[in-house]
C-alpha cells in the first residue's frame, strides 16, 4: 500500500504536486483532499482483504442471518471519532499549501458535512433499525467527514452540508447492504471510506463551475473513481491471495474463539465478551 498502490494512483491524480502531472490530473480529475486518492483507495483495499479473509466466526448464523458483534467500549470509539474531526479540520485545511482564506471555507465546509452526516446517520439508523443507533452516527460524521474532503475548498457551506447529509444516508445503506451479502467489515471502513469517498468524488464533479457543460466533470470524475477502485481492488486482492497461500492470512479457529489476547499474550483483554455462535 505505502509503496506501491498509494504512491502510482497518487502521481495519477497529484503529480503537479511534484513533477509534471499525472494522466488523470491532465483529463481535469479532481480531487483536493483525497476523498478517492486517501479514503476510496483504502476502502476498495479493505473490501479486498475482507472477502479473502472471511466473515469472523459467529457473524452468520447456519440460516444466514447476520448477528451484531459490538465493540467493547462506545466511549473510546466516540472519543476517537471526535478526535478524528477535529483533525481532519488540518488534514484537509493542510492540502492548500497556503496560509491564506481558503482555508476557512475548508474548515467550515469540513465540520458542517461531519455535522450533516450524523444527523442523516442518526435518523437512517432510527429508521432501519426502530433505535438511533450510534455506531451509525458515528460513521456518519466519518463519512461527511470522507465525502467533503474531495471538493472542501470549491463547495459552499450550503453544498457541504448537502454532500454530508447524502454521505449519512448513504452510509448507512451500505453497511447493511454488505452485512447482507456476508461482506463482514467490523467497522463499516468500505462504506465509509471507499463507498462514501466515491460519493464525494462524484459531488465534486457536480461543483466544477467553470465548465459550460456539467457532463463533462461527472464523466471524469467517474472514470477517475473507477481507475482508483480496479487499481486499489486488483492489487490488493493479488496481495492477500498472495499472503493467504503462503504464510497465511487467518488464525485458526480455535485461536479464534480463544481470542488472540489469550493466544498471543496469555490474558484476556475483555473477559465478558463471548462469541454469538449458533
Amino acid at each position: 500500500m505505502a509503496g506501491f498502490l498509494y504512491p502510482v494512483f497518487g502521481s495519477w491524480v497529484w503529480g503537479g504536486l511534484y513533477r509534471g502531472s499525472g494522466w488523470l490530473e491532465k483529463l481535469g480529475f479532481s480531487d483536493f483532499a483525497g476523498s478517492t486518492l486517501i479514503h476510496s483507495l483504502g476502502g476498495w483495499a479493505a473490501l479486498a482483504g475482507v472477502m479473502v479473509v472471511g466473515p469472523r466466526l459467529g457473524k452468520y448464523n447456519r440460516d444466514g442471518k447476520p448477528n451484531v458483534i459490538p465493540g467493547h467500549n462506545l466511549l473510546l470509539a466516540a472519543s476517537g471519532v471526535f478526535l478524528l474531526w477535529f483533525c481532519w479540520i488540518g488534514l484537509n485545511g493542510g492540502n492548500t499549501g497556503l496560509g491564506n482564506h481558503t482555508v476557512a471555507l475548508i474548515a467550515v465546509n469540513t465540520i458542517l458535512a461531519g455535522a450533516s452526516g450524523g444527523i442523516t446517520a442518526m435518523v437512517a439508523s432510527l429508521v432501519t433499525c426502530k433505535k438511533p443507533d450510534v455506531v451509525f452516527t458515528l460513521n456518519g460524521i466519518l463519512a461527511g467527514l470522507v465525502a467533503i474532503s474531495a471538493g472542501c475548498a470549491d463547495a459552499v457551506p450550503s453544498e457541504g452540508v448537502v454532500i454530508g447529509a447524502i454521505s449519512g444516508i448513504l452510509v448507512v445503506i451500505s453497511i447493511l447492504f454488505f452485512e447482507k451479502i456476508k461482506i463482514d467489515d467490523p467497522v463499516g471502513a468500505i462504506s465509509v471510506h471507499g463507498v462514501c469517498g466515491a460519493w464525494g468524488t462524484l459531488a465534486m464533479g457536480f461543483l466544477l463551475r467553470e465548465e459550460p457543460l456539467v457532463l463533462k466533470p461527472i464523466l471524469i470524475q467517474l472514470l477517475g473513481i473507477g481507475v482508483c477502485f480496479g487499481w486499489s481492488f486488483s492489487g490488493s486482492y493479488l496481495a492477500f491471495k498472495f499472503i493467504h497461500k503462503t504464510i497465511g492470512l487467518r488464525v485458526s479457529p480455535q485461536e479464534e474463539s480463544q481470542g488472540l489476547d489469550y493466544t498471543e499474550h496469555g490474558t484476556q483483554a475483555y473477559t465478558e465478551f463471548r462469541l454469538p455462535i449458533s
